[in-house]
């Protein structure tokens, strides 16, 4: 069986996971608060406050991250790993988190 924390891990060593970092700064670029987001997204505000209070990879279920992903995508945020390089403005940082 496949749990969320394997699922994860999976999405970790495929460079397809989000960070707290990256949600905090996505929804700052959109001028969104936590409960915007939550409100797009489908995910509950608590659900969103714990998830992004953490650096690093999400904890959580990964359908979870693809409600919050595809809420900041459709809203044209990009996130990238190491070596991609976006369309149109934006920001990156300059060292692996």
């Amino acid at each position: 069986m496949l749990t969320a924390n394997k699922v994860n891990r999976f999405s970790i060593k495929l460079g397809k996971y989000m960070t707290g970092e990256q949600v905090r700064a996505a929804r700052a670029l959109l001028k969104w608060s936590a409960k915007k987001l939550a409100e797009v997204s489908g995910v509950s505000y608590p659900t969103i406050q714990r998830l992004e209070s953490r650096d690093g990879p999400l904890a959580g279920y990964a359908d979870t991250h693809d409600a919050i992903r595809k809420a900041f995508e459709s809203h044209g945020i990009q996130f990238m790993v190491s070596g991609e390089v976006a369309t149109g403005l934006g920001v990156a940082i300059g060292r692996e988190v």
